[in-house]
């Protein structure tokens, strides 16, 4: 063959250029893969068969299966969990199971087990919710000691052995509708000395949640119990409490204590059930807390009844107590019925002594223009000197003779910054 026909033979010959990459690179592209996709690599080539059985990041989900083609996919699953154990190699650092949608939970003994001597550092568990049922998780759960980010859902958390002294590298603990005995449960939070973030969805209504967690940044809440006593969490930034009716079983309740640990809070959520707790079980509300949370600059609140009087009076104890607020969103559920008079406490006149000095932006969701609402509006413009913008916006089934009425009074009045900005939408 001609020099010139060599030339176009080698010319023709495709160009491998992923197989030559470094092994750190090609397992950087395959994890960024569905692990569907990253196992059918495997056909490429023969050097590449077994690649993915490296990959220290692993997700199982649903889309490994077809769920058209099996009303029960549990023996799927099983297969696919069992190769995994049999032709992984190295460590597994990151690992995600989700499958909340089988009818049956399986068995992941021998998996979690695996797991805690391959360097787990990342794991998440998304079991399905049997009813009736958990699954219990193994003692090798206590034994994952690198692990720092730990989720769990709807399984049993036993107690632990004896010798467990928790995960001292842990930074991130979520626990989703799981079952734990609740002396654990505070011991678990205060054993973790690194944890900065805490997520707990619990149904129970039981517990009694003490948090004790000097590195702790930020909390969310989602369910009903009875108490949360926060004592040690001097670096408590955010702080989010959802949909606890139940708190009020607890007895007496002081709004000052609950406050006063959290010395560096900047970010607070609460829902109407909260805001309700506080005023019903905290006995008479005063216009602010005995002393000023300087820290606390972003508040939401969210489903804010403005037809109960506890209630809104709880809400301006609250932010009449934030003087260095920045940012304020409500999410209001009203009705825009007529026979809901104005209030007193919401005139301008009766926040003769409050001046809103660094409010700079507002939100209020969901508004029907009642008379309550417009009262809060008014107050809010009238005492924020540096408001920026005020974003409205409006339900979904206010109509347009309705709008066109609250912006005509919208117009009216006065506000205190040259510069406020009304957006209704």
């Amino acid at each position: 063959m001609s020099p010139s026909g060599q030339k176009r033979a080698c010319q023709s010959v495709p160009v491998d250029r992923l197989s030559i990459l470094p092994d750190k690179a090609i397992d950087n592209i395959l994890m960024r893969l569905p692990l569907r996709e990253a196992v059918r690599t495997s056909i490429l080539a023969k050097t590449w068969r077994y690649i993915w059985c490296r990959l220290p990041q692993l997700e199982l989900d649903e889309s490994l299966w077809n769920l058209s083609q099996s009303s029960d996919p549990t023996p799927r699953f099983k297969d696919i969990v069992y190769h995994f154990l049999t032709l992984h190699e190295g460590p597994v650092t990151k690992f995600t199971l989700s499958i909340p949608n089988l009818k049956s939970y399986p068995k992941l003994d021998n998996l979690i087990y695996f797991l805690s001597r391959n360097d787990i550092q990342h794991l998440v568990l998304e079991l399905p919710p049997v009813p009736g049922d958990r699954y219990k998780l193994p003692p090798s759960i206590f034994t994952c000691l690198q692990l720092r980010n730990l989720t769990l859902e709807s399984c049993l958390i036993p107690l632990p052995p004896p010798a467990f002294k928790g995960f001292d590298k842990l930074i991130s603990l979520e626990l989703s509708y799981v079952k734990i005995p609740s002396k654990f449960l505070k011991s678990l939070i205060s054993s973790c000395p690194l944890l900065d973030k805490l997520v707990l969805r619990l149904a129970e209504s039981s517990y009694v949640i003490e948090i004790n967690a000097p590195m702790l940044k930020s909390f969310h809440f989602f369910g009903d119990i009875r108490c949360i006593c926060l004592k040690t969490i001097p670096r408590l930034s955010k702080l989010s409490l959802w949909c606890c009716e139940y708190l009020e079983r607890s007895g007496k309740f002081d709004i000052a204590k609950f406050f006063e640990p959290i010395s560096d809070l900047d970010d607070l959520h609460l829902d109407n059930h909260c805001v309700e707790f506080l005023a019903r079980v905290g006995g008479a509300v005063s216009k602010r807390l005995p002393f000023d949370l300087n820290c606390v600059k972003r508040l939401y609140l969210h489903c804010s009844y403005l037809g109960k009087l506890d209630i809104i009076s709880c809400a301006f104890c609250l932010i009449r107590s934030f003087p260095c607020l920045q940012y304020m969103e409500i999410k209001v559920v009203d009705y825009n019925d007529n026979n809901i008079p104005a209030l007193e406490c919401l005139e301008v006149e009766a926040f003769s002594d409050v001046i809103f000095d660094h409010l700079r932006e507002v939100k209020l969701r969901n508004t029907v223009g009642s008379k309550r609402e417009m009262q809060l509006i008014k107050l809010l413009l009238a005492k924020s000197p540096v408001l920026v913008k005020m974003v409205i916006e409006a339900s979904w089934f206010v109509k347009t003779s309705a709008t066109i009425k609250i912006l005509k009074e919208l117009t009216k009045f006065q506000r205190a910054s040259p510069r406020a900005e009304v957006v209704y939408r």
